[in-house]
C-alpha cells in the first residue's frame, strides 16, 4: 500500500512538473537555427553592399526589416531565435554542431552558384 500511494505521488508530481513550454521558451532544433542563420547571413550580405553605395544612408534600419521578413518566412519570433540563439552559446558541443552544419548547408548552397558561374 505505501509503495503505490509513493508511486502515485511521484506520478503526479511528473505530471505537474511537465507543463508545456511557452512558445518563446522553445529551442529551436539546430536544422531550423541554421536554416535561419544562413538567410541572416545572406541578409547581412545584402545589407552591407547595398549599404556601400548609399552615401545617404537611406538604408538604416532596412536590415532589421529583413530579420523580421525572415522570422516570417521561417515562422518563428525574434525572441524565440535569440532565446535559442543565447542557449546555443551556453551548450559549446551543441553550438559546435549547429556551426559545423551551418558550415556544410553553406558549402551545399554555394555548390550550385559557383557550377553554374565557372570562372
Amino acid at each position: 500500500m505505501r509503495m503505490s500511494s509513493i508511486f502515485i505521488t511521484f506520478l503526479c508530481v511528473s505530471l505537474f512538473a511537465c507543463k508545456p513550454q511557452p512558445a518563446d521558451k522553445v529551442i529551436l532544433p539546430i536544422n531550423s537555427m541554421k536554416k535561419i542563420m544562413w538567410d541572416m547571413m545572406q541578409a547581412d550580405e545584402w545589407y552591407t553592399q547595398t549599404s556601400l553605395k548609399d552615401s545617404l544612408h537611406k538604408r538604416n534600419k532596412e536590415n532589421i526589416q529583413l530579420y523580421e521578413q525572415i522570422f516570417s518566412i521561417h515562422q518563428t519570433s525574434r525572441k524565440q531565435y535569440y532565446n535559442s540563439y543565447h542557449y546555443y552559446q551556453m551548450h559549446p558541443n551543441e553550438l559546435k554542431e549547429l556551426v559545423d552544419s551551418l558550415s556544410a548547408y553553406s558549402a551545399r548552397e554555394k555548390a550550385p552558384q559557383k557550377a553554374a558561374n565557372p570562372k
